[in-house]
């Protein structure tokens, strides 16, 4: 093993500038005279201030940080101002057996920084070891990594906000819309070519005028934080498109600021704002773009490589690899879950923002043994007074032992639920024994979530997602077609339950897809009339297709980027979407605050919800076992007790039909205390449905094959 060469003492163009500063807050912090610098190391020995021209390129000097505190490195200069470029370079032992991987040569990103600036350019100088050498990463590197770095810049927090303000939509009301900042706006036509694929670009009122009269109430953008570009990527042609790889959890990623300044992403947000729509950022806390013991040294590896990320406990050289991109952040540690909780914090106080989705969140609540729902930053995120005000979305599993943990997070989270995913995948694919599952997951999964008082939309319901075929694509294709991410095809999930109908992707046979399009309808009414949190991802809504390909993760492209040209049929879905989003908002049946549990409420004698057979007689256990059954009726009764308190409701009772048979289903419609007849507002197979037309009891709906219907309760004016 290479040990550093004994440091030199700093070069000082003024010895007496540096002041003492203090050790909070972290960061870069201008105060309006001056900027404080205070970095976090354990394991440090020193720490230089690297000061740049304005363009990031020429190093003007180097200071060293004065004091240290509490494991704080900190200094203050009173001349500096917003627009300073910075960035570190840390002294310490190099001693991978132990975990620590310091090297003075590598120019290091505050990990607390606001803004970077440049991009990070791919060279041998950026391993902090010499790549080829016998040793491998036990080696010492001596090449500046300075000209490769992307440079962190001082900013000036101030900005007017007008009446800007949190929109706080209530969860049952919450329908998520996951779009990529990027992707939603590189296509559109009404974007201006220099602000497309940028918070400018999202902006654009032809953009937010679509989104708000869809009806969701929520957009959940990718991740923007700053990431990393996979070297092999860069080799092919491709970036890492879905920006997974995080290494600057405070600043947005330079690419998506057309203008170049932070203010941008805040005009973004106060914008959506005004539409009334709330903002979710796609966060990656679980691990940063370092990669394992062979990958680059940028900031937290140099910075205090065995404080930050989880090590092996017998061979410290190794990373513990639970998120499957080669490390892992330890947020047991108490100055990482800091820096974690800071950046949330800055995120919605600072920035506005109203919600976070987690990737890989079972990281987030791992001890070295496993996974803790008291894990210290789970009890902050509840306790915390500003997080725990704002949305809290895990996405409930890592690649750790015990990392599958859904409906075991606290009360305060909600979790996407893959469950209703794959069941209803399968469900409407017609695989046989879905039924009684099917049925859970329109109720809520509630032998998941219902529990310590939590909440049906703890659920969150999705069919698709941004990793995974694309709705139209689900209905398009058997197999996945990820040729053209240059992996011989072998990237991305086998596992899609999905079906063709007969063709493998597009074909002219009206049969096929009239067929196609009646089952992204009925996934979307199974979707949005679930009890439960309904998310759908930009462009499914249209039936957009990513031509089968259900990785698109480096695909910056018109593969990866929602294609506005909407077809007559696409015109048709998004009409079909629309009206479903709005008998959701209008019904509140459809989105209970109670879980729907079948039992008889003896004190108002109402059952809240009825499992029917196509007779209209109650299901029994001889149903629900039998694996060739695909039909079921699904009566909410809306008498049922709406809250705590033992009274009969006043919603509208509603009757849920599905037939994922290839036959047509007789359906007898049930007689219902306190109504006269039925009025079907939706059947999938006649999307242009709108309930005019009145059913009587006992009537025998032929329910067309693989499709679903709702009727609403209704009772003469006489009685």
């Amino acid at each position: 093993m290479t040990r550093p060469k004994k440091a030199e003492p700093a070069a000082h163009a003024e010895p007496t500038r540096i002041r003492e500063g203090l050790p909070f807050p972290l960061g870069a912090t201008w105060d309006g005279l001056g900027v404080n610098f205070a970095l976090f190391s354990a394991n440090a020995t020193r720490v230089e201030l690297c000061i740049f021209d304005d363009a990031g390129e020429v190093e003007l000097e180097r200071i060293e940080l004065p004091e240290y505190t509490d494991e704080i490195f900190h200094g203050y200069l009173p001349d500096a101002h917003p627009g300073l470029i910075y960035g570190y370079r840390v002294y310490g032992p190099y001693d991978p057996a132990n975990g620590h991987r310091f090297n003075h040569n590598k120019l290091l990103i505050d990990p607390y920084a606001k803004q970077l600036v440049g991009q990070l350019k791919w060279s041998e100088a950026l391993f902090g070891y010499t790549i080829g050498h016998p040793d491998a990463d036990l080696s010492f590197d001596e090449r500046d990594s300075a000209p490769f770095v992307p440079k962190c810049k001082v900013i000036d927090p101030a900005h007017t906000w007008g009446n800007d303000h949190r929109v706080s939509v209530p969860w049952d009301k919450t329908i998520i819309y996951e779009t990529h900042v990027r992707g939603i706006s590189m296509r559109h036509p009404a974007v201006p070519d220099n602000v497309r694929g940028t918070f400018a670009g999202l902006m654009v009122d032809d953009v937010l005028e679509h989104i708000r009269k869809l009806g969701v109430s929520t957009v959940e953008l990718l991740p923007i934080h700053a990431f990393v570009n996979d070297q092999h990527l860069l080799h092919k042609g491709m970036t890492n498109y879905w920006g997974y790889n995080s290494i600057a959890f405070f600043a947005p990623d330079p690419r998506y600021l057309a203008s170049g300044k932070i203010a941008e992403f805040k005009e973004m947000v106060a914008h959506l704002h005004e539409a009334n729509l709330e903002v979710i950022l796609d966060v990656v806390y679980n691990h940063t773009a370092e990669g394992n013991e062979q990958g680059p040294t940028l900031s937290m590896r140099g910075i205090d490589n065995a404080s930050y990320y989880r090590l092996m406990p017998d061979d410290k050289r190794f990373y513990i690899n639970d998120s499957g991109t080669g490390n892992t952040l330890d947020l047991s540690h108490p100055c990482v879950l800091q820096m974690v909780t800071d950046s949330l914090r800055y995120w919605a106080s600072e920035m506005h923002v109203d919600g976070f989705r987690f990737d890989l969140a079972t990281i987030l609540g791992r001890y070295h043994d496993g996974f803790d729902e008291r894990h210290s930053f789970l009890v902050a995120c509840r306790q915390d007074p500003v997080l725990r005000q704002v949305k809290l979305i895990a996405e409930p599993w890592d690649c750790g032992p015990g990392g599958y943990q859904v409906g075991n997070f606290p009360p305060g989270w909600v979790e996407w639920n893959d469950k209703f995913r794959d069941t209803v995948r399968a469900f409407w694919k017609g695989d046989d024994g879905q039924l009684a599952d099917f049925a859970s997951r329109m109720t809520a999964s509630g032998e998941m979530f219902n529990q310590r008082g939590r909440r049906p939309y703890s659920s969150v319901n999705f069919v698709t997602a941004h990793d995974g075929f694309t709705l139209n694509d689900l209905v398009s294709y058997n197999d996945k077609h990820n040729e053209a991410n240059d992996e011989n095809n072998q990237d991305g999930s086998n596992n899609n339950l999905s079906w063709n109908h007969g063709v493998e992707g597009p074909t002219d046979d009206p049969e096929i897809n009239a067929l196609r399009h009646r089952q992204m309808r009925n996934f979307f009414a199974t979707l949005l009339l679930a009890q439960g949190t309904p998310m759908l991802v930009a462009g499914d809504e249209f039936a957009r297709t990513q031509d089968g390909n259900n990785n698109a993760y480096c695909q910056d492209s018109e593969i990866g980027w929602v294609n506005w040209d909407l077809s007559e049929d696409g015109k048709a879905l998004l009409k079909f979407v629309k009206r479903l989003i709005k008998l959701r908002l209008t019904y509140p049946i459809l989105r209970r605050g109670r879980f729907l549990v079948g039992e008889y409420n003896e004190d108002i004698g109402v059952k809240d919800v009825t499992w029917l057979a196509p007779d209209a007689t109650e299901m029994t256990t001889e149903h629900w076992h039998d694996a060739h059954n695909r039909c079921l009726g699904m009566l909410l009764d809306g008498r049922a007790q709406e809250t705590g308190i033992r009274r009969k409701g006043a919603d509208a009772t509603l009757l849920l039909v599905v037939n994922a048979h290839h036959d047509i289903v007789n359906f007898t419609l049930p007689e219902v205390p306190e109504g006269s007849f039925w009025t079907c507002m939706v059947d999938t197979n006649q999307p242009s449905i709108r309930g005019q037309e009145r059913f009587d009891f006992g009537h025998q709906y032929s329910v067309t094959g693989r499709s679903l219907l709702l009727f609403e309760l209704q009772r003469d004016e006489e009685d």
